[in-house]
C-alpha cells in the first residue's frame, strides 16, 4: 500500500511540473508575441516620426496638422478636401514672440468658428525676427498657408524729428496722471504704425483685405458667413463688432488737428453721405447720454479696432494717406497717445459713405474687458454660441457704447446680407 501511495504522488509530481512547464512556455510564448507586436509598432512610429520630421524640416509652409481620433492613414488626406471659393484677403496678427500662447489661443477660436471651412492665409507682423518656435506652432495652428515679416525700423521706430525732450516730458506727464498706456514707448510705436504703416508692408501687397486679430481674443459663435465675401458683394470698405468712447486724456489734441485737415483738404470729404454725424452727436439716445463731456466737437465715440475688417485699397487710397500724413506730422502719436481706434474711425467716418461701413451684428467676440454676443435667442443656437448675452461685459447696449449712435447716424440698423454665397 505504501508503494503504491509513492508512485501516485511520483505521478501527480510529473502532472504538475508538466502543467507548470507548459504554463511557462504559454507565458514565454505569451511575452514574446506582445515584444514581437510591440516592436513592429515601435519600428513603425520611428518610420512615421522620421518621415514627418522629414517633411516638416523640408517644407514649413505645407506642415503636418494635428491628428484624429482614428487608426485610418488615409482619412487626413480628404479632411477639408472642398474649400469654398476664396476672396483675395488674408487674418492678419500683429504679435511679439512671447505672446505666443495667447496668439495661438485666438487662431485657434477663429479656425474653430470661421477658417476651417475656408483656408485664408495668415500673415503675422513683428518689430523683432520671429522664433522658430513661434513659427512652428502657428504654422501647424493654421488651416492656410502662413507668412511672417519683419517691419522696418522706419516703420515702426520713433522717427527722428520727434523733440525728444517734449516726448519725455509729456511720456511722464501721462505716466503720472494714471492715463492708460500714458507711459509706454512702444504702445505708441504700435499705434502709429496700425494707423499708418501696416497696410504699406510689402507681405500685403498681393491682398485686399485684411481680417485684424489680436492674441487673447475670442469668438464665441460659428460665422454665418464669410465677412470678406460679404463686404466685396455688398461694397463695404470697413466692418466692425464693437464701438465705445475713448479716453480723452489719450487724444486731447487729436480734434483740432482733424479740423486743421478738413479746412486743408476739403475736397477729400463728402459731407452730405458720410458718418460725421456718428462722431458729433451728443444727444441722449434712449436713456442715455454720452458718459464723458467731450471738450471739443468730437463725441469720443470710436470703433474698437482689435476687431476690424477693412478693405486695404482704402487705406492705400491717396486720401486715407494724406488723412495720416497731415495728423502723423503734428506728433501727436507721441506727445499724446493717439490710439489708431479713434484715428481709423474718424478717418472712415469721414471719408467713407455711411454704407460702406457695416456692423457685424451676428459675431459673438471678446477682447477684455468688453465683449458682444448676439442678442437673439434664435441666432445663437444656431450659430452654436458660447456667450452671454446678459453678461456684464457685453456692451452692445451699455452706456459706455456708441453702437445705439451708430444705428442712429450712421448705416442705420440695417443689416441685410444680400448675395452671401454670390
Amino acid at each position: 500500500m505504501k508503494d503504491i501511495t509513492i508512485q501516485l504522488a511520483i505521478l501527480l509530481l510529473i502532472a504538475f511540473s508538466g502543467l507548470f512547464i507548459q504554463s511557462i512556455f504559454i507565458t514565454g510564448q505569451h511575452y514574446y508575441n506582445r515584444y514581437k507586436v510591440e516592436n513592429t509598432l515601435l519600428e513603425g512610429s520611428r518610420h512615421a516620426v522620421e518621415k514627418y520630421d522629414s517633411i516638416r524640416r523640408r517644407d514649413l509652409i505645407k506642415p503636418l496638422k494635428l491628428s484624429t481620433n482614428t487608426y485610418d492613414d488615409e482619412v487626413l488626406s480628404t479632411v477639408n478636401s472642398i474649400i469654398p471659393t476664396r476672396e483675395n484677403a488674408t487674418l492678419l496678427m500683429l504679435v511679439r514672440n512671447f505672446e505666443l500662447p495667447g496668439a495661438l489661443k485666438s487662431m485657434r477660436s477663429l479656425e474653430d468658428r470661421f477658417n476651417r471651412d475656408y483656408h485664408y492665409d495668415w500673415v503675422f507682423l513683428n518689430d523683432l525676427p520671429f522664433t522658430q518656435e513661434f513659427i512652428e506652432a502657428t504654422t501647424a495652428m493654421a488651416s492656410g498657408n502662413t507668412h511672417y515679416a519683419l517691419i522696418p525700423s522706419k516703420d515702426w521706430d520713433r522717427p527722428d524729428w520727434i523733440d525728444e525732450q517734449l516726448f519725455e516730458d509729456r511720456l511722464e506727464s501721462l505716466s503720472d496722471r494714471g492715463v492708460i498706456y500714458g507711459g509706454s514707448k512702444s504702445y505708441r510705436n504700435m499705434c502709429r504704425f496700425n494707423s499708418g504703416y501696416f497696410f504699406r508692408q510689402k507681405i500685403l501687397d498681393s491682398y485686399d483685405y485684411y481680417f485684424r486679430v489680436e492674441p487673447d481674443v475670442e469668438y464665441f459663435c460659428d460665422f454665418p458667413y464669410d465677412p470678406f465675401k460679404l463686404m466685396r458683394n455688398n461694397n463695404k470698405k470697413y466692418g466692425f463688432v464693437i464701438s465705445l468712447y475713448e479716453y480723452e486724456d489719450t487724444i486731447t489734441t487729436l480734434w483740432d488737428t482733424v479740423e486743421e485737415y478738413l479746412d486743408n483738404f476739403p475736397d477729400d470729404v463728402d459731407m452730405t453721405n458720410n458718418s460725421y454725424n456718428f462722431i458729433t452727436d451728443i444727444e441722449m439716445i434712449g436713456k442715455f447720454s454720452p458718459i464723458i463731456d467731450s471738450n471739443t466737437d468730437y463725441n469720443l465715440c470710436h470703433f474698437w479696432s482689435n476687431f476690424e475688417i477693412g478693405d486695404l485699397n482704402f487705406f492705400r487710397s491717396d486720401r486715407y494717406k494724406r488723412f495720416f500724413d497731415f495728423l502723423d506730422s503734428k506728433g501727436g502719436f507721441y506727445y499724446e497717445r493717439w490710439g489708431d481706434a479713434p484715428v481709423h474711425s474718424i478717418a472712415v467716418s469721414l471719408l467713407l459713405n455711411r454704407d460702406e461701413i457695416i456692423h457685424f451684428d451676428e459675431l459673438g467676440y471678446s477682447h477684455a474687458p468688453f465683449s458682444t454676443c448676439p442678442t437673439s435667442y434664435y441666432l445663437r443656437l444656431q450659430q452654436r454660441c458660447q456667450c452671454d448675452a446678459q453678461a456684464t461685459s457685453n456692451i452692445d447696449i451699455s452706456p459706455n457704447s456708441c453702437l445705439m449712435r451708430w444705428w442712429k447716424n450712421g448705416d442705420g440698423k440695417r443689416f441685410l446680407k444680400e448675395n452671401q454665397t454670390a
